[in-house]
C-alpha cells in the first residue's frame, strides 16, 4: 500500500506541474484509413483459413506477380511521360456522427469536413454514418450547417442510418442527396419538445420567496422557481410553435417530396415505413453500401483525433496505474485469505 500511495503522489505531482505549464487547448490531427485495404486484409485472412496451404501460397504468388507487373508498367509509363491511372479515379470519404443531446460530435465533424473539402470535388462522394436521437436545436442546427458545406461544394452527400436519426438527427439526415436506412432504423420525430420542473409551490409551502427581476416583458416566460403565468405559458408555446415551423421549413427545403403536414407530427417510423413516407430514399445498411462502393471506388475513413495533453495523458496513466495496483493487491489479499483457511 505504501508503494501504491508513493506512485500516485508522484504521478499527481507531475500532473499538477503539467497543468501549470500547459498553454492553450489540446490540438488534434486527421487520420485517414483505407477501407479497401481493410476489406482486402479481411478477405486474405478468410482465404488463408479456408483454402489449402498450397492453393493459398500459389494465389499469393500470382497476386505478387500481378502487382509487380503493374508497378513495372506504371514506372515505364512515367518514364515516357504518359499519364498513369493510380486508382479508380472516384473517391468516397466516410465520416461518423454519433450524436448525444448536445451534438458533441459536431466539433470533430467540423474538422473532418474542412479537411475533406481541401481535396474533394464533385466527382467524389461523402458518406456519413449517422446515429442520433436528437437534442438541442441550436447544436443540431450547427451540425446540419456543417453538412450544408459539403452540398455547397456540389459534392454528393450520402447519409446512412443503421439505428436512429430522429428529431435533430433527422434535421441532419434530410440534407442527404441520397438517404438510406436499415429496415428497422428509427426515423422522423419532426417536432419540438421542452419540459422543466417547477418548485414554486414547494418554496411557498416553506415560506421561501423567489424573486426574478427582468428587463423586457418576455425575458423570462417560464421558470423553475418562480410563479408561472398563463401569459408566460402562451409565449413559451408560441416560441415552440415557431421553432417547429422553422424545422418543417428546413426539412421541406431539402426533401420537397415529403407530405410535411403528415410527417411533422413528432411521430417516428421504422425504415420500411419511413420509405413509404418518403423520409428516406432506399433500404440499405451502411455496411452493404460501402462494400459495394469499395468495388468501384477508393473508400477512405476520415477521423479527427484530438491529441491529449501531457496532463490528460498523465491523468489517464495515474487512474490506470492506481486501478491496476489496487486490483492486484486486492487479488493477492483475497487469495491469501483463502489459502489461510
Amino acid at each position: 500500500m505504501t508503494l501504491v500511495v508513493a506512485v500516485l503522489v508522484f504521478v499527481l505531482g507531475l500532473v499538477l506541474i503539467a497543468g501549470r505549464n500547459r498553454k492553450g487547448g489540446s490540438d488534434g490531427e486527421i487520420s485517414v484509413t483505407s477501407l479497401n485495404d481493410q476489406l482486402e486484409d479481411m478477405q486474405s485472412a478468410i482465404e488463408q483459413s479456408v483454402m489449402d496451404k498450397d492453393s493459398y501460397k500459389q494465389q499469393m504468388k500470382d497476386e505478387a506477380k500481378r502487382e509487380k507487373a503493374e508497378a513495372k508498367a506504371r514506372k515505364k509509363a512515367l518514364k515516357k511521360g504518359e499519364a498513369v491511372e493510380t486508382s479508380s479515379g472516384r473517391r468516397l470519404f466516410v465520416l461518423d456522427f454519433d450524436g448525444d443531446i448536445k451534438a458533441s460530435d459536431v466539433e470533430p465533424l467540423r474538422e473532418e469536413i474542412t479537411a475533406i473539402l481541401t481535396v474533394a470535388g464533385p466527382e467524389d462522394e461523402v458518406v456519413l454514418r449517422l446515429e442520433s436521437a436528437g437534442g438541442l436545436v441550436h447544436e443540431y442546427g450547427l451540425a446540419a450547417s456543417q453538412l450544408e458545406r459539403i452540398r455547397a461544394q456540389k459534392i454528393p452527400l450520402t447519409i446512412c442510418v443503421d439505428r436512429v436519426a430522429a428529431s435533430g438527427g433527422y434535421m441532419m439526415a434530410c440534407l442527404a442527396d441520397k438517404l438510406m436506412a436499415a429496415p428497422f432504423a428509427v426515423l422522423g420525430s419532426i417536432g419540438v419538445v421542452a419540459q422543466m420542473p417547477n418548485f414554486h409551490k414547494l418554496l411557498k409551502k416553506h415560506d421561501i420567496d423567489m424573486e426574478i427581476l427582468t428587463a423586457g416583458e418576455f425575458k423570462r416566460t417560464l421558470t423553475m422557481f418562480g410563479e408561472n403565468t398563463d401569459k408566460g405559458r402562451e409565449k413559451f408555446v408560441e416560441e415552440l410553435e415557431d421553432t417547429h415551423e422553422l424545422f418543417k421549413e428546413f426539412v421541406t427545403g431539402y426533401r420537397p417530396q415529403l407530405d410535411i403536414h403528415k410527417v411533422a407530427t413528432g411521430e417516428i417510423w421504422f425504415g420500411k415505413r419511413a420509405l413509404e413516407q418518403h423520409l428516406i430514399d432506399e433500404i440499405c445498411t451502411s455496411d452493404d453500401y460501402l462494400m459495394q462502393a469499395a468495388r468501384e471506388a477508393d473508400v477512405f475513413c476520415v477521423r479527427y483525433e484530438e491529441k491529449k495533453s501531457l496532463q490528460e495523458r498523465l491523468s489517464d496513466f495515474a487512474i490506470h496505474t492506481g486501478d491496476s495496483l489496487m486490483l492486484r493487491w486486492w487479488d493477492r489479499l483475497y487469495k491469501s485469505r483463502l489459502l489461510s483457511r
